[in-house]
């Protein structure tokens, strides 16, 4: 039985995660299916949005810890395979910010440890009210390392090392404050407020937005001098396209750009 499902509509790729007496953990399995289906859309023009969602209590509770447990049994310790693991979570959380579509994290229930690092990485994010989030593997003697990694790149560091060194939880509130999340919603109304963003963010020239999001990562690894000369050549870039042409003057001729 599959882990992940995706269903495409409205020119929005949704991406179900389907494993929720596990809460969704990012198994073996479940990461493998991620960065299989995020291979396809990133090859598929017919998709501009995508929405990545959890069934069951929760969204995601990071890795699976069974499996984590079964891979020291080894004569190395499960050294090799913990090694493994983390490079193949961490290719998934690049490829979710390499795609040329956005992803949008629909939330709900609790997201930890790596399921936090989810959140954190997919380009925008919306929670269900009363969705709780942490980075608490502290609690059991494991610091979440490479979930620091996207947090500390969304929240502020002292917030960010505070949650990390406590295992202490934030709600929505406090999320949305820190810009882990752009906002909440009562849960009744999270799947319609997901695809309602997901489809504003496809209605829009798609080589505007894929253009956009390579430069949005590039340059704010750059200092404020080499992101302005980058992101100027972006714009040139994006200006010299036919179909950015067609849409400027189609706001200044006061009519519908013609973009099939």
């Amino acid at each position: 039985m599959a882990i992940l499902h995706r269903q495409d509509a409205a020119s929005v790729a949704t991406l179900t995660m389907d494993a929720p007496e596990r809460l969704n953990a990012l198994s073996d399995a479940m990461l493998a299916a991620l960065q299989a289906n995020l291979d396809e859309i990133a090859a598929d023009d017919t998709v501009r949005a995508v929405i990545l969602r959890g069934t069951g209590k929760a969204f995601c509770a990071g890795h699976d810890l069974k499996e984590m447990q079964a891979g020291r049994q080894t004569a190395d310790g499960g050294a090799a395979y913990f090694e493994d693991l983390f490079i193949r979570c961490a290719a998934v959380m690049q490829r979710i910010q390499s795609i040329p579509q956005p992803v949008i994290a629909q939330v709900h229930g609790i997201a930890t440890a790596a399921g936090c690092q989810l959140v954190a990485t997919c380009d925008m994010a919306l929670a269900a009210d009363g969705t709780r989030f942490g980075v608490n593997g502290v609690n059991i003697g494991l610091f979440c390392s490479t979930p620091m990694v996207a947090l500390t790149r969304n929240i502020t560091r002292k917030a960010a090392f505070e949650m990390l060194t406590t295992g202490r939880f934030i709600d929505v509130r406090e999320a949305k404050e820190l810009g882990l999340i752009n906002r909440s919603v009562p849960h009744d109304q999270l799947d319609q407020e997901t695809q309602t963003l997901a489809e504003t963010v496809a209605s829009k020239l798609p080589v505007a937005v894929r253009i956009g999001k390579e430069a949005f990562y590039k340059q704010a690894q750059m200092d404020t001098g080499q992101a302005y000369s980058y992101a100027g050549q972006v714009m040139v870039q994006n200006m010299l396209d036919r179909q950015t042409d067609e849409g400027i003057s189609a706001f200044l001729e006061k009519r519908k750009p013609d973009w099939s």
